[in-house]
């Protein structure tokens, strides 16, 4: 395969239109295999099973405040670290089941 560096652009707009054309047949394929294994009727559910569902905190401030973890870390945590705690300082304790 010549590098792509020495390919002129007539070649290289070539060689983007037979990826996009294979890509398409691979897409194609996937599909059928998926609708095979698809039961009719049913939607598949496509994306993030956890998206959008609460879960307990993890971490609670001094003051009260709570973190479940997820997504940029409060101002308050951020405050508490610059400080010289660690994020464990703050973990709720749970207990075992």
């Amino acid at each position: 395969m010549a590098s792509l560096k020495g390919m002129n652009v007539q070649a290289l707009l070539s060689l983007r239109d037979q990826i996009d054309k294979r890509l398409l047949e691979l897409q194609t394929e996937l599909e059928k295999q998926l609708s095979a294994l698809t039961p009719k009727g049913k939607a598949i559910r496509i994306g993030r099973s956890l998206k959008g569902r609460k879960i307990p905190p993890k971490y609670r401030s001094p003051s009260g405040e709570t973190w479940a973890g997820r997504g940029g870390r409060p101002h308050w945590l951020v405050a508490a670290i610059k400080n010289g705690k660690k994020v464990d300082d703050f973990l709720i304790k749970r207990p075992r089941s």
